[in-house]
């Protein structure tokens, strides 16, 4: 799993999120968590797991080119 800097993850799913055009609800249906799980990963009350990080990271290489910018901005190599 590539990891990211810690302070970016509520950025990260918040970006994902909108450049999907997915509400909160909407995201957390496509992987699997409640909606207050992305909530609170947005408000940057709770991370999300190694798991979920798996989840997003196949959401971002789904999305093509808009993944790949993202991937490059927010995850450490």
């Amino acid at each position: 799993m590539i990891q990211t800097k810690h302070s970016d993850i509520k950025n990260l799913i918040r970006e994902v999120r909108q450049r999907l055009e997915l509400t909160q609800e909407q995201l957390a249906h496509q992987l699997g968590v409640t909606y207050l799980t992305v909530n609170r990963w947005e408000n940057n009350h709770a991370k999300p797991s190694p798991m979920a990080m798996k989840l997003i990271e196949l959401k971002l290489k789904e999305m093509g080119k808009l993944g790949e910018d993202l991937l490059k901005q927010y995850f450490l190599k």
